[in-house]
C-alpha cells in the first residue's frame, strides 16, 4: 500500500513502480477517496478502460464512475461516431461540468483525451431539465433534438433516437438506461415516463431529465453560419458544390461531418480543461505508446487525404491535424503541466527518483509449466502448489480468482487433489 497523502500532495509527476494492472482499480478506487477533486485514469484502451471502471465499482461500490469514451471512428472518416458513442461522451463531459458530491473516478482513454471537444461553458448552456409540467411545444422540442443530434425513428431503441406519434414523443437521453415517453397536453408535458426500449414496456413515472446533445456537432443557425465561412475561407469559392457544405447550409446531416467540428465552434477545449487543478491523474503503463501510435495514425490518415485531393482522386478536404486532434508537444507538456502520473508495472532500483513502490507484482504466470506439461514435464497445478505453499510460508495471502461459478468449482476439485487447501 502507497501512502496516498504523500503521493496526492506530491509536487510533480511520479512513477508508480511495481503497479500491476490488477491492484490499479482497487488503486484508483483509494486514490478517489482520498483526492481533494476527482481522480482520473487514463487507460491505453477501451478494453482496458472498461476493465478498470468494472472492477473499481466492485472494490468500492460507493464511488461514482464515469467513462469518457473517443469517437468510434478513424481519423478523417467518412462515417460520424455511433450515437452511443456522442452520448456517452458528452453525458461524461456533461457530469464534469459540476463538482463532485463524493468520491469520483474518470475513466477515459488516449484516444479521448488526445481529441478536442466542446469547452465546459458550452457543454454546461446545452444541458436543459425537463420534467412534467414543463411548457415546451412537441414540435419545437422534436427541432431541438434534431438540431442536438438526436435521429428520429419509428421506435426508440438506443441513446440519440427519438420518435413522434401523435401527443407522445419517445426518446433516450444520453447517460440514461431507460427510455422516457413524454406525453403531451398542448404544449405542456403532462406526463413522464420510463419505458424498457426492448420490449416497449413502461417502468413507472420519471421526475425529471437532463437534455444532452448527442454530437459536439449542433446544427443551429449560428455554428451553420460558422461553418459556411470557416469552410469557403479555408478551402475557397469552388468548396460549394461540395455535398458537405451543402447539406450542413440546408440544416441536414450528413454522415461523417463531425470530422469538421472546428468550422462549426468557434472555440474548442480539451478533456482536461474539465478537470479542475485538484484532480490526481494517473495514466497506464501502455498509454504512452498508444499516443505514439494514436499521433503517427492521425497524421497518415491526413497525409492520405490532403494527397488524394491535390491529385483530384477524392473531394474529401481535410482540416490541419492540429485543429481537431492535440500535438505531440501540446500532449507532453499536459502530462507535465497536470501532473500525470506514470503507472508501471515494472520494479525501479531502490533510491530512484520521484518514484513510489506500490509493491504490488503482477501475477505468478504458469505459461512455461503448462507448455511443459504437454511435452511430458511435471503437471502445472503440482507447480501451482509449490508456489502457494511459498507464499504462505512468507506469510503471504493466497486469492485465486475463476471465470466463472462452474470454472471455481472445476479449480477447487483440481487444486484439492494435489493437496491444496
Amino acid at each position: 500500500m502507497i501512502d496516498l497523502r504523500r503521493f496526492i500532495a506530491a509536487p510533480g509527476a511520479l512513477t508508480l513502480a511495481r503497479c500491476a494492472a490488477g491492484y490499479l482499480p482497487w488503486l484508483m478506487a483509494d486514490v478517489a477517496r482520498a483526492a481533494p477533486g476527482r481522480a482520473v485514469f487514463i487507460a491505453a484502451d477501451d478494453a482496458s478502460a472498461r476493465a478498470l471502471a468494472d472492477a473499481a465499482g466492485f472494490f468500492a461500490p460507493e464511488l461514482e464512475v464515469l467513462t469518457l469514451p473517443a469517437w468510434d471512428c478513424l481519423p478523417y472518416d467518412r462515417a460520424s461516431p455511433s450515437l452511443r458513442a456522442g452520448a456517452d461522451r458528452l453525458a461524461a463531459l456533461s457530469a464534469l461540468t459540476v463538482p463532485p458530491k463524493g468520491a469520483q473516478l474518470l475513466v477515459t482513454t488516449v484516444n479521448a483525451v488526445t481529441q478536442r471537444t466542446l469547452p465546459p461553458a458550452r457543454v454546461a448552456a446545452l444541458t436543459a431539465q425537463i420534467a412534467a409540467g414543463t411548457r415546451i411545444d412537441r414540435d419545437a422540442l422534436a427541432a431541438k433534438l434534431a438540431a442536438n443530434g438526436f435521429v428520429r425513428a419509428d421506435t426508440v431503441v438506443e441513446a440519440g433516437e427519438y420518435a413522434v406519434r401523435g401527443s407522445l414523443l419517445d426518446l433516450m437521453p444520453a447517460g440514461s438506461e431507460h427510455a422516457l415517453r413524454l406525453d403531451f397536453f398542448g404544449d405542456e408535458i403532462e406526463t413522464l415516463r420510463r419505458f424498457d426500449p426492448a420490449s416497449q414496456r413502461t417502468l413507472g413515472p420519471a421526475d425529471a431529465f437532463t437534455l444532452l446533445p448527442v454530437s459536439e456537432v449542433l446544427l443551429d443557425e449560428a455554428r451553420i453560419k460558422n461553418f459556411r465561412a470557416g469552410y469557403l475561407d479555408r478551402f475557397g469559392a469552388t468548396a460549394t458544390g461540395d455535398p458537405l457544405y451543402e447539406a450542413v447550409s440546408d440544416g441536414r446531416r450528413l454522415s461523417g461531418m463531425e470530422h469538421w467540428l472546428p468550422l462549426f465552434e468557434p472555440e474548442l477545449a480539451t478533456a482536461f480543461d474539465y478537470l479542475g487543478t485538484d484532480a490526481v491523474i494517473i495514466r497506464e503503463s501502455a498509454a504512452d505508446k498508444a499516443a505514439e501510435q494514436r499521433f503517427d495514425a492521425i497524421a497518415d490518415y491526413h497525409d492520405n487525404r490532403s494527397a488524394a485531393l491535390t491529385a483530384k482522386k477524392g473531394s474529401y478536404r481535410p482540416l490541419p491535424a492540429d485543429a481537431l486532434y492535440l500535438a505531440r508537444g501540446e500532449w507532453e507538456a499536459l502530462l507535465k503541466d497536470r501532473r500525470v502520473h506514470a503507472a508501471s508495472p515494472f520494479a525501479v532500483p531502490d533510491g530512484t527518483r520521484n518514484t513510489i513502490d506500490c509493491g504490488a507484482d503482477a501475477a505468478r504466470d504458469f505459461a512455461p509449466e503448462r507448455i511443459a506439461q504437454g511435452t511430458g514435464g511435471a503437471p502445472v497445478y503440482a507447480a501451482i502448489r509449490a508456489h502457494v505453499d511459498a507464499r504462505r510460508t512468507a506469510g503471504d495471502r493466497v486469492i485465486l480468482a475463476s471465470y466463472s461459478n462452474g470454472a471455481r468449482e472445476r479449480l477447487k476439485g483440481l487444486l484439492a487433489d494435489e493437496g491444496v487447501a
